[in-house]
């Protein structure tokens, strides 16, 4: 009777409480991670409140554009609250997108929308991509920016 009691009087299950925070989380303004990126080639840097990339089921992060001899592109970085977070926005990203292409040494996706290329990856608590950059390139640039991280 006495283990029945204990259990009963428990708090919610961690599942429960890890969801809450990643849904706390996403009500917070992004922080602003703008040294993370690099500077060669970056024209504008902002933070997008909510709904990054137009996608309902991305929270707000920052976004910077870029200018190169590559061409015109961004790039664009979340924080989770932790890394099973930032993995769960990418198979967001994945049940989104199905045709995405999966990238194993990156652990990331990419596919073309609208004619842009994008390519995303996470990296411990984060969500980082590239858009508007060929694979090739992008595939350059994701390792460079991901050393960052």
């Amino acid at each position: 009777m006495l283990l029945a009691l204990t259990l009963s009087c428990s708090g919610p299950a961690p599942e429960a409480a890890k969801t809450s925070a990643v849904k706390a989380a996403s009500h917070e303004p992004p922080k602003d991670l703008s040294t993370k990126f690099p500077l060669a080639g970056q024209v504008k840097m902002q933070l997008v409140p909510d709904h990054l990339l137009n996608r309902d089921f991305m929270p707000g992060g920052n976004l910077a554009d870029y200018k190169t001899a590559d061409g015109a592109y961004q790039m664009f970085l979340v924080e989770a609250p932790d890394a099973r977070a930032a993995a769960f926005m990418l198979l967001d990203w994945k049940n989104a997108v199905p045709e995405a292409k999966y990238l194993a040494h990156m652990g990331g996706y990419t596919w073309t929308d609208q004619g842009k290329t994008i390519y995303i990856f996470a990296k411990g608590p984060y969500l980082a991509g590239i858009v508007g950059l060929p694979e090739e390139k992008a595939d350059a640039e994701a390792r460079r920016f991901a050393a960052r991280l």
